[in-house]
Order: structure tokens, then sequence, then C-alpha cells
């Protein structure tokens, strides 16, 4: 199975582990429009401007004084804005308590001398010193203390909430940048950057459950969570949308592409698993955010290719990512499978679009198969007609066309089964039936060749260079695939009539040769059996070399065809009714010659490697049948003889009987009856007799 460990191969220059999130290449981000929104509120700020006005009852030392009105203001929230002025101010009560989460991250930034000012808070955050988050916090809760106690013109509110809000927005950017390139800043930074979205979002909650007053504009929820999670969307698609760092050669566009993109999801999130998890916090659900965010723009990507025209090789591949490698070599590599367990990521493509690649996949495979398989062909035909002698492979003659055959066939259900099992199953019947119509072409290709070359020099070694091919292709069959019986028997028809031709004309300038020595028994009236058997038998002998270069399990077929030949011929020569013989002597002498050749046709025929015991016992069973002389006897061996040859009909049997010229006529008749019990009993597995004609 293709694995996607081999397209990693031969990559050099892939980017480090630190370089996979770091991301030291990317181009610095250029000023948002909050940094200049910070830097345009921020100008205005001076230690005069951000201090209370005296209209709203406040002065500079901070004092509370009493007011012309008779309304009282809660202590402590008239002085809220002293702190941005230097070392006149006292720690509010309102501020965060020692025992709040954010004060146990506070620096010496406040914890030491006087509150900063607001410009010491800005200098702070644009030198990215992150402990300022908690001056400016405190600076958010002290205004809104006071303008829910209504200690400050609208105004003044509304002008002191700018500064708070353009701290917050150099916080913000320097938070997220922080966690944009988490790899590289310190652990002791990021954990900083971590704390401050933590307590942003437990601000989002307190903010949620009151209201805010009315002077001031709602800044709640700031979500900077779910800004981090789309901070982490971008990277996601920078690193994937990034150029190959090696492109080999022979690689497609979209292949150099699907590797990219593999390589670079799978050490992205193994870097999020070994050096990220450990910092962030579980509410961050770190590892699942990146992988979803590394998975949605990998199957944006996928689902916008899959609307083009893919080439034959594209759509495999997309089809081999989506089902195979993306699933089995990233998700669940050893790395990543326990952590991306639980998160259901999903498929890169959906459901309609992977089965309309599927049915194109399986329309381009299937033709390209049938394409080669029927070049393979034609290039093999063409060396028959061009009396190319063929191969020899272990004393055999052999030709490479059932192996190229099986490959193409092969190759195209492997790439069906590296998709998927069920892809692959439906490739197989598919290619069942191109490679059942490749075999029948075959077979009307090798008769067309037996009839029309047989002057060539190298007829015969083709021919056998065929035969032996039938068993290539049947073993494959047998053991490559799970066919049914009845399937494969169908599948191999046209090879058994490719066979089949194939020994007929081998054989048939050897039974020519035969021909006129059988008619001998006849010419001779069977004066001499013994030894026109003889010339028989070595006329066969010395052809046998001949076959020498047929597989073993072919040369005992060829030889069970030359035996059944011999007993057939023997058989067709008793029954030409020009033997008759009158005489109990006479009968049983003819039986003897004919038990005496079946003996040695059978011991020849055996030391030929003829695996045929079931020709054992035509002849001399036949023998019996002419030697017995009672009725009752030959009935039963008339019936036995039906039970071994269920092709053995009334008419063969009428030719038999004739040569017992005293048999009366109704014995005979009786005789004969007895193949009516038998009729039918059985059908003949190998036929005999229906090779036989008699009249």
């Amino acid at each position: 199975m293709l694995k996607m460990v081999t397209f990693f191969q031969g990559l050099p220059g892939q980017q480090s582990v630190l370089g996979t999130l770091d991301f030291p290449g990317s181009p610095q981000k250029s000023q948002s429009t909050s940094e200049l929104e910070s830097e345009a509120s921020m100008s205005e700020a001076s230690s005069e401007d951000l201090m209370p006005s005296q209209e709203a009852g406040l002065t500079p030392d901070g004092e509370e004084e009493e007011s012309a009105k008779k309304k009282k203001k809660p202590k402590g929230l008239v002085n809220v804005f002293s702190v941005f002025t230097k070392g006149k101010n006292k720690k509010k009560k309102d501020q965060p308590r020692s025992s709040d989460p954010e004060v146990q991250s506070k620096s010496r930034l406040e914890l030491d001398g006087p509150p900063p000012t607001v410009e010491e808070l800005k200098e702070a955050l644009e030198s990215g010193r992150l402990e300022a988050a908690w001056p400016v916090l405190a600076l958010e809760r002290d205004l809104e203390a006071l303008a829910a106690a209504g200690g400050a013109s609208d105004e003044e509110l509304v002008r002191q909430q700018s500064k708070v809000e353009a701290l917050y927005l150099l916080l913000r950017d320097q938070v997220l940048e922080v966690l944009r390139r988490p790899l590289e800043a310190a652990p002791e930074r990021v954990s900083q950057a971590l704390a401050v979205v933590s307590q942003q979002e437990l601000e989002d909650r307190r903010a949620a459950a009151g209201p805010v007053a009315a002077v001031l504009a709602a800044t709640r929820p700031r979500r900077w969570l779910q800004l981090w999670r789309g901070g982490v969307a971008e990277v996601a698609a920078e690193r994937l949308d990034g150029p190959p760092v090696a492109v080999p050669q022979g690689r497609s566009e979209v292949e150099n592409r699907f590797v990219h993109m593999g390589c670079t999801m799978k050490e992205d999130l193994e870097a999020v698993v070994e050096r990220l998890k450990p910092l962030f916090p579980a509410e961050f659900n770190v590892v699942h955010t990146y992988a979803e965010s590394y998975h949605q723009h990998f199957a944006t990507h996928l689902c916008t290719l899959a609307q083009f025209e893919l080439c034959e090789r594209d759509t495999y591949l997309l089809l081999l990512w989506v089902h195979n490698l993306y699933p089995n070599e990233i998700l669940n590599s050893p790395k990543l499978a326990k952590e991306l367990q639980g998160i259901r990521l999903g498929s890169l493509l959906p459901p309609k679009q992977i089965r309309l690649l599927e049915a194109v996949f399986l329309s381009n495979e299937v033709t390209n198969v049938k394409l080669l398989m029927t070049r393979a062909l034609e290039l093999e035909s063409q060396r028959w007609v061009q009396d190319v002698a063929p191969q020899s492979l272990d004393g055999h003659y052999h030709s490479e066309l059932a192996i190229d055959i099986i490959q193409i066939v092969s190759q195209g259900q492997g790439k069906a089964e590296n998709i998927t099992s069920e892809v692959g199953v439906q490739m197989k019947q598919l290619l069942l039936v191109e490679l059942a119509a490749l075999l029948r072409s075959y077979q009307r290709t090798f008769d067309d060749f037996l009839e029309k070359s047989k002057l060539l020099g190298n007829y015969r070694a083709n021919i056998i260079a065929n035969i032996n091919n039938c068993l290539s292709f049947r073993t494959s069959m047998e053991q490559k695939w799970q066919i049914p019986q009845d399937s494969l028997r169908h599948l191999l028809d046209p090879l058994r009539d490719l066979k089949a031709h194939g020994f007929d004309t081998l054989l048939q300038s050897l039974f020519a040769d035969l021909k006129p020595l059988f008619k001998r028994f006849t010419q001779t009236r069977w004066a001499t059996p013994v030894e026109t058997l003889e010339e028989i038998i070595s006329t066969v002998d010395v052809r046998l070399p001949e076959f020498s270069e047929l597989k073993d399990c072919f040369r005992e077929e060829l030889m069970e065809a030359v035996h059944l030949h011999l007993v057939k011929e023997y058989i067709i020569r008793l029954s030409k009714r020009r033997l008759v013989l009158k005489t109990e002597e006479q009968q049983q002498q003819l039986a003897r010659h004919i038990l005496t050749n079946a003996e040695v046709i059978q011991d020849f025929c055996i030391q030929s490697g003829s695996p045929a015991t079931w020709l054992h016992q035509a002849l001399p069973k036949l023998a019996e049948i002419i030697r017995l002389q009672d009725s009752s006897a030959i009935k039963i061996e008339v019936a036995t003889y039906a039970t071994l040859y269920p092709d053995f009909s009334k008419g063969h049997l009428n030719a038999i009987l004739a040569i017992k010229g005293n048999l009366p006529s109704s014995e005979a008749r009786s005789i004969r009856n007895i193949l009516d019990i038998n009729t039918g009993v059985q059908e003949p597995s190998r036929p005999l007799f229906s090779l036989i004609k008699v009249g």
C-alpha cells in the first residue's frame, strides 16, 4: 500500500519542528489599524489631560472634597484617575485584591512604588511588557465604578474610557502577537500572554453579569480567546499555503501541494502536542484548536481543487489523501492519534464529492486497464505472426503475456484498494468483466493464428508457449482473487478452449500418421493385432519429444488426449461390423487379443505420463462382453459397463454384439434393453463413446 512516508522522503530542507510554528521567515505584520488608533489616542495623553477635571469634583492630589451639592460620593471613586499622575495616588479599594488571580501574576511594575502613568503604561506595552495588563485592568474597573457612582461628567468618562481602550488595543496586539508565534517567545512570556487572555475571558463573563453605564461605550465582551483562535486559523492558512521546501522531479503540482500540506500539518501538530500543550491552559483546547484550523484549511483547499477537471493521476491522489494518507498517516500517526482521538475532524471532502471522484477514478482506471491489456495482446500476437521464437524458461516455452495482463489488472486493483477496501471491491468486479472480455479476445486471436500461420517456422513453439500461458492465468486468478467456482469456471472457459484448440493442432499430424495404422486392424481382419499395435505405439513414442516444452501439467493432459485417441480408435475398429465370429473359440481368441492390446496401451500411456485411469476398463470390459456366452452374464457386464461409461449407447452395443455371430437376435435385443434401465442415470464426465460414430 502506498504510504505517505514515501511522499515525505527526499524532501531536504524541510523545516525543523521549531520552525513549524515559529514562522521566522514570515514577513512582519504591518502596523494594524488598532495600533494606529492607539497611537492617535495616546498622543493626546499627558499627566494633566488624563487627570480628573475640577468639574468632576477632584483635586490634583486626589483628596476628596465636599461638593456644593448634597449628593454624597462613595469614598475612593472620585480619585480613581489620579493613578495617571506620578506619585500622588493611594491604592484604591476597588482595584483587584491580592487574592485575585491577576494580582498573583503582577510584576514589580505595579507592586513597587507609585502607580504608573498612562505614558509609562503605553511605553511598557509598546516595549512588550505584558505585566502592564494588570494596571490597565485596574483602570477599567475603577472607570466602571466611577461611572456607576456618577462621580464624573459624561464628557470626562468618555475621554478617560478612550485612553483605557487605547491601552487595551496596544495590550491586545502585544498578547496576540506573542501567541501567534508561541515558539519564538520564552515559555514565561507565553504564559504571561495566556494569563492575560484567561483574565480577559473572566472579565468578559463578569461584565455580562451586570449592566454597563449608559455613558460608557460597550467594550465587553472583548473575546480575545476567539481572536486567538482566528489567529491560529490565519497561521494554518499561511503555513499550508506556503511554497514547498523541495520539489522533486516527476511530481505534479497537485502532488507537491499535497505532500507539502501533509508534511506541514503533521509536523506542526506534533510541535503543538509536544511544546504548546504543556503551556496552554485547558480552556484554550490548544491541540483541538490547531487541529481544526489546519483541517479546515486543508479541506477548503481540497474542495476548491475538486471543483476543477483533474487529470487521472491527480484524481487518484486526491482520493488517496482523503481516504488513506490523511486519516492514517497524519491523524492516526503515533504522536497524534491519542491527542486527536476525541476530535471529530471529519472527512476532507463531503460524501457527494467523494462518490463523484470515486466514479471518475473507477471509470478512468478501467479504461486504462482495458487499453493496456489490449495493447499487450496486440504486441504478443504481432510476435506470433512475425515468427518470433518464444522464450524458454526452465525448459519450457514461455510467453510474458499472462504476466503482463495479470500485472496490469493487479495494479489497477491495488490502486483501488489503496483508496478503500470498498472501492477495491467495486474495482474488482469491473476488472473481472474486462479480463473475461480480454480472454475471449485472446482466444479468438489465437484461433486466427492457428488457422493462418501454419507455415511459420515457430508455429508449434508459439502454440506451446500459449498453452503454457493458460497455467499462469489460472494460477494467478485462483490465488489472488477470491472468486466463486462458478464465476471462475466461466472466466476460464476461453482458456480451456484455447488449450483444447492448441492440443488439437499439435496432435493433428500425429493422429494423421496413426490413422492408416489403425485401419490395418480391419483390413487384415484382426490377423496380426499385436504387430499392428506395436507399430502404433512406436510411432507415438517417436513423436512425444515434440511436446517436451509443455509444462508438466499440460504434457500430462496432452498424453491423456493421446491415450483417449488410442482407445477410441481401437473401439472404432471393433465397431466397423466387418468382423463376425460365429464360434466361441474365435470370440475368446479375439478377446485375448483385445486384453493384450489394452495392457500394452495402458502400460505405455501410464509410463508416458497419462493420468487417464478412467480409460483402463474401456477395452478389457468390451473383451469380456465378446468372450462371454451366457446371456445373463453378458447383461451384467453391459450394465456395469454402462455405469463406467454413461455415453455407451445401444448403437455402440449393437456394433460389439454384431461380432458375436452365434448370438440369437432375441437375446441380443434383450441385452440391448439393459441400457434402457440405465438411461439417464448420469451424464459422462469425460466423453468416450460420444466421440465414436456408429452406423
